[in-house]
């Protein structure tokens, strides 16, 4: 069940509200499991089981860990978990990956598992391994309820694609949390924000990708307006989901971390990934390269921890080749960026900016190909290869049909739309006019987003993929 579809806004998510809000604080969170269960059953009745069976696995290794009375026991209860979630994330997601290559590399015909993607599987999974790690490390106490662990793990804000939310950081929201009408205004704006990100902007320029890839008039113009709309699109896309899973979070009395802080006005692809997807960065930060020894090692060994990180980052996205060779591209600039780049960047002027688009736009080509054979073809075409001509009649005509949507995303896309909302709010007059209006503009937009998705537009989520 998509966030951004009919029957989640106006069917599931009035019926979860209603009820949440009936019932005494000591039961709000089964109404919370219960709810997310539905919600994952909707699209994956059939994988309800394996993340059940995945968040008791977790409360096991998480009594087991907490009840072992040497640290080598628990050092080895550890691994045993570790080893158990990777293996689970690794036959659902890269089962047919693995027998693929390994029939291309021996020449063999081993057949292939065909073993169907849960969704969410990649987030769910992490958080389950983050709590396990986090209670052997002391900085989580055990939960001894199994339906509060549960809970954790299923919430349906952010079961899908995220934010990556950690068991510390809402352990005592769990079990305590505040709900009041301001905090759930704010999380109606968020929604809100989030669900007009996704459904007025991300797809209308997701639907401008598919076209071209439909196209038969591909020209050097059309390859840049398509991996321009492509860049777009992914951002709007995940931090439109992102925020309304913030949101709902907020309006079921919960705070998670933010995922997005508009990373394309960064000055480095060092500080890009300070700002995306900042809850999938920090978990790999804190789980896989700290562990490693982080830069507290030598040079090749600190090299070899940036290649480790990243190669992992690109193969959690996807069992694909393009993702991995996506993976080791950050990696590699970021190695340079870290050696010899970043002093120079900081000289550099506007040209930074110029020089971290640059690298995301051609990142983002990669991420999305089919493969390796289309991701060449595509940054072949973008430079002229092969032939393709500069303009083309249909890159003109969608490049003037969606100028009015790519300038409002490239706008949105930086913090000058709020700086000057804050500054209107830190006026008297100018505070009053937004009270005023602020609920006016947010119901004309869950308006016209209605109106989007009762008419059928393209509205595909492309997160559901990872």
């Amino acid at each position: 069940m998509l966030f951004s579809s009919i029957p989640f806004l106006y069917y599931y998510l009035a019926c979860v509200f209603i009820l949440y809000f009936l019932v005494p604080g000591k039961i709000k969170n089964i109404v919370l499991l219960l709810s997310s269960l539905f919600f994952y059953a909707w699209g994956e009745v059939s994988y309800v089981a394996l993340m059940v069976i995945t968040i008791l696995l977790g409360y096991l290794f998480g009594l087991l860990v907490e009840r072992c009375s040497t640290a080598k026991a628990k050092k080895r209860i550890l691994g045993i978990a570790v080893i158990t979630f990777v293996g689970i994330l690794g036959y659902y997601k890269y089962a047919d990956f693995f027998v693929g290559n390994f029939n291309a590399a021996t020449g063999l015909n081993v057949p292939l598992l065909k073993v169907a993607l849960p969704i969410g599987i990649s987030f769910y999974t992490f958080q389950v391994m983050s709590y396990v790690v986090d209670v052997y490390r002391g900085t989580a106490k055990v939960q001894y309820n199994p339906f509060t662990l549960a809970t954790y793990v299923s919430m349906f804000p952010q079961l899908i694609a995220g934010p990556i939310v950690r068991y510390a950081d809402v352990a005592e929201q769990l079990e305590h949390r505040v709900h009041s009408v301001d905090k759930a205004a704010l999380g109606i704006r968020r929604f809100a924000m989030g669900l007009s990100k996704k459904i007025l902007i991300a797809n209308a320029l997701g639907e401008l990708c598919e076209i071209f890839k439909a196209s038969g008039d591909k020209s050097v113009a059309f390859y840049w307006l398509y991996a321009i709309a492509f860049t777009l699109h992914i951002y709007y896309d995940f931090s439109g989901y992102s925020d309304m899973a913030i949101g709902l979070g907020k309006i079921f009395g919960l705070d998670f971390m933010e995922n997005f802080n508009y990373p394309y006005i960064s000055k480095s692809i060092t500080e890009f990934w300070r700002r995306w997807h900042m809850s999938l960065g920090t978990w790999f930060r804190d789980y896989v390269y700290i562990p490693l020894g982080g830069n507290r090692v030598g040079k090749l060994r600190w090299l070899f921890n940036i290649f480790a990180v990243w190669f992992l980052t690109g193969f959690w996205h996807g069992a694909s080749w393009n993702f991995i060779v996506w993976g080791l591209y950050f990696a590699v600039i970021l190695m340079l960026e870290k050696l010899v780049l970043l002093p120079l960047l900081e000289k550099s002027g506007p040209f930074k900016h110029l020089y971290v688009m640059f690298l995301v736009i051609l990142s983002f080509v990669i991420f999305n190909a089919a493969d390796m054979t289309e991701a060449f073809a595509y940054i072949g075409g973008m430079f002229g290869a092969g032939g393709v001509p500069m303009i083309s009649a249909e890159a003109v005509y969608y490049f003037k049909s969606s100028l009015v949507v790519l300038l409002i995303a490239g706008v949105g896309a930086t913090p000058l739309c709020k700086n000057i909302v804050a500054k209107i709010r830190n006026k008297k007059s100018g505070a009053l006019v937004l009270e005023i209006l602020e609920p006016v503009v947010l119901i004309c937009l869950i308006l016209l987003c209605t109106a989007f998705l009762v008419d059928g537009s393209f509205n595909p989520f492309l997160y559901f993929r990872f």
